[in-house]
């Protein structure tokens, strides 16, 4: 780095008499010019701990003081006891899907491995406070002088030259520059380890969503292959009836059309199961993979408790994870502010060169072969103040613009929560009917079709009775799936599920489907562990403490 080295003659000042201008004058002008023509007060400056620029200050967010649906039977606001949400579905088989997700998925790797680039990052920051260049330094040279040049004189027209040394290079922090740049990247390492809780909270929401969708193609399967069954043996009792010329053919084909249409249902279904396990196994970090024997253990489509305890709204600040890194966020971009402000200043810097020089080396270790200097300087760019100042603007209008990013992701999540509680509460009711309407339904396909056999009814009675028993099963199969769906989204919403790195991790309940190899603070601040990149069979983590 370049240093330009002012030097001051000390002389008097003929309209000033007695007027010395000396080195304490000059140190004292410099030091109090600056807060004249720069932005920050002296007592601000003290204030904030002698740094120029803004000391941070969470941005206000507009909170709703209780849920919508606060009256309603199906929630509660009691706290959120259980960090690990989606064993409320009690089921085994999900238990071990998060877990092995969370062991393997690569997304939340590359989460982890971001945190260790912002840590080395703030290291790098932090270095910045002390000597900034530091430098060791060595040569050798041999001379041959002219005999016919200047030096032709010189009784020494050959001689050899040894030089070791290092030199040094401090800016002070005499505006908080650098110290602002440390209270940046504080908030950015911050910032990194929210990132990694929100990819983790949609990593577990993902993998409960996908089991959900693979769980609710089983049991719309379930369901046409029972309506087929019965349609076959509708197909049969009009065959027979066609063959003792109780009825025609029209008969035959219209139970012929009810049960393919039914059968070619069952292949987009199929289709959707395997899709959703493909899913499954990318959120597992392995190929897409058969795992029918994990998935032996059918307990059904995850059933949803009767109640589910959301908290309070306010509490959104506190738990999801996106809301605290956009405020992470904010906090970073005020210090930058101060790192721009800094420039406004003059720079202090102390310079300093250590060598040894000689022409021999048997005599470079010599105490005569000693030099060196040192001395202090400063550099000011007085006449780029606006260019600096447009800097400083620049800075700000940014941190504004991430404020208010902030204030919308409040919003944003109030609001996810609150589509989210409606929609759970809204898929309960509607499986409630659905169920009565499916049981009705069932019930007139044993009437109709006792009717048809006595011949008291036509076959397209029987055909639309079917008909419709198929179509309201396979959307009480969607409607009972969307119950638990939607709690899933409610705790996404909630921001759940983060909670467990600070265990270690989720614990399996049940076999793994594939093989695998401190407190947060209530406000912002830095969390008090860094987690890590959860392991993973191939290639090996790093010790990442």
């Amino acid at each position: 780095m370049t240093r330009t080295h002012y030097h001051v003659v000390r002389k008097s000042h003929p309209g000033l008499p007695g007027f010395m201008m000396g080195r304490g004058t000059l140190f004292l002008l410099l030091l109090v010019l600056p807060l004249f023509v720069g932005c920050t007060s002296w007592r601000e400056y003290v204030a904030n701990g002698f740094k120029v620029g803004p000391n941070y200050c969470r941005p206000a967010a507009p909170v709703a003081d209780q849920w919508l649906d606060e009256g309603n039977p199906a929630i509660n606001s009691s706290p959120i006891q259980n960090a690990a949400w989606w064993q409320t579905f009690n089921d085994p088989v999900l238990d071990s899907l998060a877990f092995t997700a969370y062991q393997q998925n690569l997304s939340l790797r590359v989460a982890g491995f971001r945190i260790l680039e912002a840590r080395a990052q703030r290291a790098i920051a932090a270095g910045e406070l002390f000597p900034q260049g530091q430098q060791a330094f060595g040569e050798y040279s041999r001379t041959n002088l002219s005999k016919n040049g200047p030096s032709g004189a010189s009784p020494a027209l050959n001689f050899d030259d040894w030089t070791l040394g290092g030199s040094l290079s401090w800016e002070l922090d005499f505006w908080g520059q650098f110290r602002r740049a440390i209270e940046a990247a504080d908030a950015h390492l911050d910032s990194s380890i929210e990132n990694y809780d929100y990819v983790l909270v949609l990593l577990l929401s993902q993998v409960a969503q996908s089991y959900a969708d693979v769980r609710i193609a089983e049991q719309r399967l379930e369901y046409a292959r029972q309506n087929v069954d019965i349609q076959r043996g509708s197909l049969r009792i009009a065959e027979d009836r066609f063959r003792q010329g109780s009825t025609t053919r029209l008969d035959v084909t219209q139970a012929i059309s009810n049960l393919e249409q039914t059968e070619a249902s069952i292949r987009p279904l199929e289709a959707a199961r395997r899709q959703a396990v493909n899913q499954l196994c990318i959120l597992m970090g392995v190929p897409p993979r058969n795992l029918d024997e994990a998935l032996a253990n059918h307990h059904g489509i995850p059933k949803a408790p009767g109640q589910v305890a959301l908290g309070i709204p306010a509490e959104l600040l506190r738990r999801r994870p996106d809301v605290r890194r956009a405020e992470r966020d904010v906090a970073a971009q005020s210090a930058l502010i101060g790192v721009a402000a800094a420039d406004l200043y003059p720079h202090f810097s102390i310079n300093g060169t250590i060598f040894l020089d000689s022409m021999k080396a048997e005599n470079l270790f010599n105490a005569n072969s000693f030099a060196g200097n040192v001395g202090p300087s400063f550099r000011w760019n007085i006449l780029n103040y606006g260019r600096l100042v447009n800097g400083i603007r620049v800075q700000e209008a940014r941190f504004q613009q991430l404020a208010v990013q902030y204030q919308n992701t409040v919003l944003q999540a109030n609001a996810e929560a609150e589509n989210s509680i409606i929609a759970f509460i809204k898929a309960q009711q509607q499986v409630q009917s659905l169920g009565k309407s499916v049981d009705a339904s069932r019930e007139s396909v044993e009437l109709v079709s006792a009717q048809y056999r006595e011949g008291t009814v036509d076959f397209n009675r029987v055909f639309n009775v079917q008909q419709s028993l198929t179509q309201q099963e396979d959307q009480l199969a969607v409607a009972e799936g969307s119950v638990a769906q939607f709690l899933i989204q409610l705790y996404r919403a909630l921001g759940g599920g983060w909670e467990i790195r600070l265990a270690g991790g989720p614990q399996p309940l049940g076999p793994t489907p594939a093989a695998a190899p401190a407190q947060r603070p209530a406000d912002h601040g830095p969390a008090t562990e860094p987690p890590q990149p959860p392991p993973a069979p191939l290639p090996p983590p790093t010790n990442h403490r």
